[in-house]
């Protein structure tokens, strides 16, 4: 039997004044809260292992996750927990549309986790310092096969203290109906150390736009795969099964989606 089409789409391609009311004191009280969490939450973490340090940290996306949700009307579903792996850690390459994923995955995954992102990200401050704090793979992305080695030298590390390492294998927030390139940072990480990869599908950048401050209210829709295993595979076949996984999801996820990649 063929999978039904999982479309949410925002309720209305008119905002209403109140909906864009709603989305500026969103964005208000998530970038006027930084300066008050992060110095006093540094303070702490200075003291606090990993995990500890994680936990509090943390709080921060949670808590906006929850408030989009009650200010915006804008909240999420979570369809396949069942594949999460149980035991150890895994790698979760995941579709970036939006800066909700980059928050709310904080909720969506149990496990502490880390990232692999732009070193430019670790310059921004306040923002940055929090990040630093929760030991990112920060990366030039212009280096090429040494941002590759950074990656799974540092993931391996991360993987075997049993911290999920999160990659955007697009490297960039993509809009809605299309798609870049997918890196092989994640793959190549995977057939390295032997941890799963788990792929992850979601429509967060219907609701949330990755330009401008308009929140949507509606339903996040996030798919999650069964683990992708690296062994006896090459990391150019491990990255053709996450991105066809991944964008099947997406055909189901949002009309017209356009799989020429870009980029």
């Amino acid at each position: 039997m063929a999978e039904k089409p999982l479309l949410h789409s925002p309720h209305s391609s008119h905002p209403s004044r109140l909906q864009a009311l709603r989305s500026l004191l969103f964005n208000a009280v998530m970038w006027s809260s930084v300066p008050l969490f992060v110095p006093p939450a540094l303070l702490v973490c200075v003291f606090l292992p990993f995990r500890q340090r994680y936990r509090l940290l943390s709080q921060w996306g949670r808590f906006h996750t929850w408030l989009v949700k009650r200010l915006c009307g804008l909240g999420y579903r979570v369809h396949g927990r069942e594949h999460l792996p149980q035991h150890g850690a895994a790698i979760i390459l995941a579709k970036h549309q939006s800066t909700w994923e980059t928050i709310a995955f904080q909720e969506v995954f149990a496990p502490p986790q880390t990232w692999v992102l732009k070193r430019e990200l670790m310059w921004v401050p306040l923002f940055g310092w929090g990040l630093a704090m929760l030991r990112p793979i920060a990366i030039d992305r212009g280096a090429g096969r040494k941002a590759v080695e950074q990656i799974v030298e540092q993931g391996r590390k991360r993987l075997d203290e049993g911290i999920w390492v999160v990659i955007f294998p697009e490297g960039t927030r993509v809009a809605p109906g299309h798609k870049r390139r997918y890196g092989v940072g994640g793959a190549v990480l995977a057939a390295a150390t032997g941890y799963p990869i788990v792929p992850v599908a979601h429509n967060a950048g219907s609701f949330w736009p990755r330009r401008g401050f308009l929140k949507k209210p509606g339903t996040i829709e996030v798919v999650i795969g069964p683990p992708i295993h690296g062994k006896g595979k090459t990391p150019e076949e491990i990255n053709r099964q996450v991105e066809e996984w991944i964008e099947q999801q997406m055909v189901r996820l949002e009309p017209h989606y356009h799989t020429a990649a870009r980029g």
